[in-house]
């Protein structure tokens, strides 16, 4: 019958086979080493310990000690016992691919993220510390699916002052990012009896593989200079829209189009889900408000933290219409809860003002780097047209003839820099000329200028011959 033992105060649990004795045991360690359940340093049981919790021969665990160091998985001093050795980490092959797509180039100049090294660490702990302070004791509890009534107090009041949202605390239902938002709209669609959800022809690749894992089908509405043509509309269960700045063609929703989808939506019984990804930064026209206060009762206004602050927060927020509480809430309650201390910190970073000076900040910042994106392109790269730039945090490239994405990816690769191409944000519809999408909100302050110039050499340097 195998044995069991637990060391030194660490959770382990390990079986030692009756055949075999000292080999099984010999392997049991080795795995516990190399899975890091024995962390380097860690100093094993005696041998005399060891064989006594485990009802062995005290020789036997004392040989497969010996042949453990021999290997090189254990060391063992005189007076300071035997130890777990120190080891080079060997990257599992399958956590290399896993990672892949995510690996980080020297200079990002992807779009979809803020600046992460001006998050206000100083002013978030503070409003950390004023909320811990006067943390009742239930909130520590499951709580409410919707959120904590704190954070929903302080987003209708911040909403309906910086974005004009009519929202109601009771109907706004708190989210662990943007994906788990719409992916919860998405699960409660089906029950309207439509098999299709629009989208804009290019947006995030994450939308319509959530529209799919949901059992529906993306439908894509063609995208002009006025945002998505909306006339394509007919029986869809919903709709998913960035009016405000559309992503990553960068046009505003025409006002006879924000008339034409709250129209269709109370016509058809659909649902209209805004996507309010950027909405607060915005530097060459007055602010758009949200087409949310058109129709309260047909559009879902979807907004996140994660432009404004960062998307590790894993903060975003759902305004409902009054009908689609209740059934998003059924779905809530089976998804993960966003974690309250997050919650309770931002609605003290927004009451207190702090939310709103980091955002000013932020604009200004952005703003100028946008203007030093534009300068360096037009001035130094021929033939090349920016657009997308009177908001957000990105802005179009649109290639000159001849030049292909995918070259430009090349050239990019050899400078360490990463930009988005454009042909991969296509969902269907008509095809856009051959351009990037240059996101100028990620590299932090020190490395922007670098950034820039490497991306005007991508743009007009032929790419480095390959190797002979």
């Amino acid at each position: 019958m195998p044995g069991t033992w637990a060391i030194s105060g660490v959770d382990l649990h390990v079986d030692v086979g009756s055949t075999r004795v000292r080999g099984s045991l010999e392997a049991a360690l080795r795995e516990a080493i190399r899975s890091g359940r024995l962390p380097e340093g860690l100093r094993v049981p005696s041998s005399r310990q060891l064989a006594a919790d485990l009802g062995l021969a005290r020789n036997t665990v004392a040989d497969a000690y010996g042949q453990l160091v021999a290997e090189g998985w254990l060391v063992a001093r005189q007076g300071s016992g035997t130890r777990v050795a120190r080891r080079v980490p060997q990257r599992d092959t399958r956590e290399a691919a896993a990672s892949a797509p995510f690996a980080r180039a020297r200079y990002d100049l992807r779009p979809g993220t803020p600046d992460l090294s001006s998050f206000p660490a100083s002013a978030w702990i503070a409003a950390m510390r004023r909320s811990l302070s006067t943390l009742p004791v239930e909130a520590l509890g499951y709580g409410d699916p919707r959120g904590r009534a704190e954070l929903r107090e302080a987003l209708a009041g911040y909403l309906g002052r910086a974005r004009g949202v009519r929202a109601d605390p009771a109907g706004i239902v708190i989210c662990s990012g943007f994906t788990q938002g719409l992916a919860l709209l998405c699960s409660v669609l089906p029950a309207r009896a439509a098999s299709s959800v629009g989208i804009e022809g290019y947006c995030l690749p994450a939308f319509p593989e959530i529209i799919s894992r949901a059992g529906l089908r993306p439908f894509p509405l063609p995208v002009d200079e006025q945002g998505a043509v909306i006339e394509t509309l007919t029986d869809q269960a919903g709709v998913v829209l960035t009016p405000a700045h559309q992503f990553p063609l960068g046009p505003s929703l025409a006002p006879s189009r924000r008339s034409a989808a709250v129209d269709w939506a109370a016509d058809s019984g659909g649902i209209v889900v805004e996507d309010d990804y950027d909405g607060e930064f915005r530097y060459d026209r007055h602010p758009v408000g949200a087409m949310q206060a058109l129709a309260p009762d047909h559009v879902v206004y979807l907004g996140t933290a994660s432009k404004t602050l960062a998307p590790g927060l894993r903060l975003a927020w759902l305004v409902l219409p009054d009908a689609l509480v209740e059934p998003v809430l059924t779905a809530k309650a089976c998804a993960d809860y966003t974690g309250v201390l997050e919650q309770l910190t931002l609605a003290e970073f927004i009451t207190s003002g702090g939310y709103d000076r980091h955002i000013r900040a932020r604009r200004l910042a952005y703003r100028r780097r946008r203007d030093m994106l534009v300068r360096a392109l037009t001035s130094d790269v021929p033939d090349v047209a920016v657009t997308g730039i009177a908001a957000g945090l990105h802005a179009l490239v649109t290639l000159p003839g001849g030049v292909s994405e995918e070259e430009i990816g090349v050239r990019a690769d050899q400078r360490g820099l990463a930009v988005g191409r454009l042909a991969q944000y296509r969902a269907g519809g008509d095809d856009h000329a051959p351009a990037i999408v240059v996101g100028y909100a990620a590299p932090p302050a020190h490395a922007y200028s670098g950034a820039g110039a490497r991306l005007v050499a991508a743009l007009t340097t032929a790419p480095h011959p390959p190797p002979s």
